[in-house]
């Protein structure tokens, strides 16, 4: 896995093999201007929205990293993480004002703001490792869920540089599987 010096920094493409740390000054410059952003979008609910705000990215062919819906009465917040340039987002962001039922479309990114996400990761467990991995999750503040003779289920809540650093943590002792859920915020 390549690691990149800014966390809002993100790998695209065939691109990524130039962000080596040998490498990294090499990079395309359209590479910098390249970060991931949180969009807010407050929608009225009506069946079928979550398809077309999806089909917004598909048709200009962007990912999606994460998507959290919240329901409120007759109302829905999508929180939308996508990575691109300010132009890319400009075209996201008009295209996504286009559609009918959609209130208000925000850029939280340079937001101040709390993220969280919800991890849950089964291990490959050693009798002789589980000390070890015992005393991650107390650092990590995270908690066993499941405890089975040959794996154990550690569940973390965090920003996402926090999950990046409990994975690349917990990834020596055999990381079965892992589930996540999409970004969830709060202003």
């Amino acid at each position: 896995m390549l690691s990149v010096s800014q966390p809002d920094e993100v790998l695209v493409g065939h691109f990524a093999l130039l962000l080596s740390r040998r490498v990294r000054h090499f990079a395309c410059p359209l590479m910098k201007l390249v970060k991931r952003h949180t969009l807010s979008v407050f929608v009225g609910d009506e069946s079928g929205m979550i398809n077309r705000i999806a089909g917004v990215f598909a048709r200009r062919g962007y990912n999606i990293e994460s998507l959290a819906v919240g329901l409120n009465k007759d109302k829905a917040l999508f929180t939308i993480v996508v990575s691109g340039t300010e132009k890319i987002l400009k075209q996201v962001v008009e295209q996504l004002n286009k559609l009918v039922n959609v209130i208000k479309v925000e850029d939280l990114s340079k937001e101040p703001l709390v993220e969280r996400e919800l991890m849950l990761v089964k291990l490959n467990v050693d009798p002789d490792k589980l000390p070890e991995v015992m005393g991650l999750v107390q650092i990590y503040r995270a908690k066993v869920v499941d405890l089975l003779d040959s794996a154990l289920t550690i569940q973390v809540t965090g920003d996402p540089g926090k999950m990046a650093a409990v994975l690349m943590n917990l990834s020596k002792f055999g990381i079965k599987e892992i589930a996540r859920t999409g970004k969830v915020i709060l202003l």
